[in-house]
């Protein structure tokens, strides 16, 4: 006689967790290829309307922004969205309204920075 056999209630309690721990990965597996499956999808529908309102200087001018800012890309790219789907401009964009719309929310959102040294003592 085995130790399995001897034990049984134990091995069958072990088979069961194992089962549900790997129907539990095979579970967020799916939810994960389905969660990345709807982002590349959102994504390609966001970059086809932008490559159908901006001009290709405009989008020249958003991938340098990006390399360096990729935060303030997606906002601007946001913003032009917003604004030719709400009809307030419209397309196609070029780089001067590009270059408008970062000039406006870098002078919003620029703090100049200012150190002061403070010197004790007799300097």
């Amino acid at each position: 006689m085995s130790y399995y056999e001897a034990g049984g209630g134990d091995y069958d309690e072990l088979e069961a967790i194992k089962r549900k721990k790997l129907l539990e990965l095979q579970r967020r597996l799916l939810e994960e290829e389905a969660r990345r499956k709807a982002e590349a999808e959102a994504r390609a529908r966001r970059e086809a309307l932008l490559r159908a309102i901006l001009t290709p200087k405009a989008r020249e001018r958003l991938a340098n922004v990006r390399l360096v800012r990729p935060d303030l890309a997606q906002f601007v790219e946001d913003q032009l969205i917003a604004l030719v789907q709400s009809g307030r401009l419209r397309p196609p964009v070029d780089e001067d309204i590009v270059k408008q719309l970062l000039s406006t929310i870098y002078e919003q959102t620029h703090r100049e920075t200012r150190i002061r040294v403070k010197r004790r003592g007799g300097f």
